[in-house]
């Protein structure tokens, strides 16, 4: 019998007689021992490498610099100035990331805190009370208080400094309650005022001893103090002066997340074709507002498109003051069925863009889609034209229509003190000749002037008017031979042939040709319905577009884009009071129905009734098709793979693409 005695210490083989091991295995012993323990070894690593990743996350770390490419256009001014912020897009993209406001927008599109904790609309809508966040500075280190909010919109108000947010703060009064609150006041209620408030401010310390004359000349514009996630480090010049590049690097009395970009690069081209150029060459890790021809030529060196939805849409806007042809909605109704909008959006932008059917955009408005759409329907486009008497009379390709004028026909007797619509064309019919009506006004009132010249109308044709009557001085009275001879002389009214001819004017760069090919499109397409389009396109890099054709609506009709607000207001679009400069009824509509609606919408404050009004309004319009409306691009940003943290969202503007930009990072590291 065997007897085990567990009593007996196990003892555990020291180095020397592990040493000997090798020495008492057989070779195959030996390989099998050696594989096992490597086999072991690689395990033990496994299980900790295993444990360590379940354990830990890919974090963003500090560190990395971002290289961004702009185009700088002939004589352009670069100030990083909140007030001149929209004078282009280099200004506007770095005071984005220089400063900071009240309230600022998240990159879901929706108006979030910033420099203010909280705030409070009162009043109905008519007083916005902000209350600032506690341990504000700027990149300076001085404080920021409520004294540089009133300092910034008082400074705007002052036409003396020409800032183009003057308009947005017409009547509104601003005051400080304390260092750390303000107060807005406005006269009447306007719910798109907090997306006023978004702007940026301006450091009362640094500004407030500079005179409007200096404004844009101090060398502040290119120093500046902000109280942005970044602050200005310096920037390099050419031999003549020209800004070729500007560095930004984190601010450390930023109020909000510190930054992990360690440095921000912005670099300065001529063009767009070299622009492009730098970014193939992996000069740029970023660049916007890309051409969709060039995406996969980026893609290809590792830049990744970021498509970023931006309130704007392109549409045709039809001018029947300048062109005849649009005063007939038939003529409107049958270019929007004659539209091929699809085949614009695949040829031109790629089909990086959406379909637009009214001006009511759903992402913005989130309204209900209208209950009737121009969809493509090329031969209904020709019915209408055929129903509505336009024909190809002499076989050319472009219809004309005969216009038949209404005859003047004078039925009753008229006679001092009479008025009306059949005095008007009494006076008219007499002023052709001055010799009989000098004076040739036109007012519809029978006067002693009118009188006068009917009498000396009747002498000269005493014959046929007087003579019967056995009188030879005129009366002055418009009966039945004065009647007679008056539809004989102007009562014929000879027939007009109309032709179904307009100009199409647009605006291109000289490196943005977007426009030209769209409008090339729809000549094409229009064509088809037996339309002739005359293409203008203008340079619209410098003043000629806005100067010489939209502010006079010098154009028959014209091809434009429009930006939304993210609170949006269409008033300055379609209001009537809006047709001429200032305003931007580009179509020149006119409905008095839509006036009355626009004008209850911007004094809701509720939302949800707001939009019941936009509803009605959105139908209307459609049906009185005073223009095509087109498509909705995507805004396309190019950036480099590394970069890290980037949302996808509503912009805007532009500029806005670097909404959170302080979450943007290159280097990671495991916790």
């Amino acid at each position: 019998m065997t007897v085990f005695n567990f009593r007996k210490k196990l003892v555990f083989p020291n180095f020397s007689q592990w040493k000997k091991l090798l020495r008492i295995l057989k070779k195959e012993e030996k390989i099998a021992f050696l594989i096992f323990t490597f086999l072991a070894f690689c395990s033990a690593i496994f299980l900790s490498l295993n444990f360590y990743f379940k354990s830990t996350t890919i974090q963003p770390a500090p560190g990395g610099i971002y290289t961004e490419g702009l185009v700088v256009q002939p004589n352009q001014q670069i100030l990083i100035n909140p007030l001149y912020a929209t004078s282009n897009d280099i200004n506007r993209d770095l005071v984005e990331i220089l400063f900071s406001g009240l309230i600022k927008y998240d990159s879901e599109g929706k108006i979030v805190p910033d420099l203010a904790k909280n705030y409070e609309i009162k009043d109905d809508g008519k007083t916005y009370e902000f209350f600032l966040k506690d341990n504000l500075f700027w990149s300076d280190g001085e404080n920021f208080s409520a004294d540089d909010v009133v300092f910034t919109v008082k400074t705007i108000q002052n036409p003396d400094y020409i800032s183009p947010f003057l308009s947005d703060f017409l009547g509104v009064e601003v005051e400080k309650i304390n260092d750390k609150a303000v107060r807005f006041k406005l006269r009447n209620t306007y719910p798109p005022f907090l997306e006023t408030l978004t702007f940026k401010i301006l450091p009362k310390h640094i500004w407030q001893d500079i005179p409007p004359q200096n404004f844009r000349l101090t060398p502040y514009n290119l120093q500046p103090v902000g109280n942005g996630p970044f602050k200005m480090q310096g920037l390099n010049q050419d031999g003549k002066g020209s800004i070729k590049s500007i560095k930004l690097v984190p601010n450390s009395y930023y109020h909000g997340k510190k930054p992990f970009l360690s440095e921000i690069i912005f670099f300065f081209f001529d063009n767009e074709g070299d622009l492009i150029n730098a970014a193939l060459k992996g000069k740029i890790k970023g660049l916007s507002s890309v051409p969709a021809e060039k995406l996969k030529d980026l893609e290809r060196k590792g830049l990744e498109a970021h498509y970023l939805l931006f309130p704007r849409y392109f549409a045709v806007f039809f001018n029947p003051e300048k062109a005849k042809i649009f005063l007939e909605k038939e003529v409107r109704e049958a270019l929007n069925y004659g539209t091929n909008k699809e085949e614009i959006i695949q040829e031109v932008l790629g089909g990086k863009g959406k379909i637009v059917n009214s001006p009511f955009l759903p992402e913005i408005f989130n309204l209900s889609p209208p209950s009737e759409v121009y969809s493509f329907d090329l031969e209904k486009a020709k019915e209408i034209l055929e129903n509505a008497g336009w024909q190809d009379l002499n076989q050319d390709g472009i219809r004309e229509k005969i216009i038949k004028r209404e005859e003047i026909i004078f039925k009753t007797d008229l006679k001092s003190g009479s008025r009306g619509e059949e005095v008007k064309k009494l006076q008219a019919c007499l002023a052709k000749n001055p010799e009989i009506y000098p004076e040739g006004e036109i007012n519809g009132f029978f006067g002693q002037k009118t009188k006068e010249a009917v009498i000396r109308f009747q002498e000269k044709y005493s014959k046929d008017i007087l003579e019967p009557w056995g009188f030879k001085e005129g009366t002055g009275l418009v009966s039945e031979t004065t009647r007679k001879k008056l539809n004989e002389i102007c009562g014929q009214v000879p027939e007009e042939t109309l032709p179904l001819k307009f100009s199409l004017v647009t605006g291109v760069t000289a490196s943005q040709k977007e426009m030209e090919q769209v409008a090339k499109l729809l000549k094409n397409q229009w064509k088809e319905l037996g339309a002739g389009v005359e293409i203008k396109t203008i340079d619209s890099s410098g003043q000629e577009l806005g100067q010489d054709f939209i502010k006079p609506r010098n154009y028959d009709s014209l091809l434009f884009g429009i930006v939304l607000d993210l609170i949006p207001d269409p008033f300055l679009v379609w209001h009537s009071s809006q047709k001429k400069d200032p305003g931007l009824n580009l179509a020149i509509y006119e409905n008095k129905e839509v006036d009355k609606l626009l004008e209850e919408a911007r004094q809701t404050v509720d939302e949800g009734q707001r939009k019941e009004k936009y509803q009605k309004i959105q139908e209307i319009l459609l049906k009185d098709a005073p223009a095509v409306f087109l498509y909705s691009p995507d805004y396309l940003y190019s950036v480099s793979k590394e970069i890290k943290g980037i949302k996808e969202g509503i912009i805007k503007d532009p500029s806005k693409r670097f909404t959170g930009i302080e979450e943007w990072f290159i280097k990671t590291k495991r916790r």
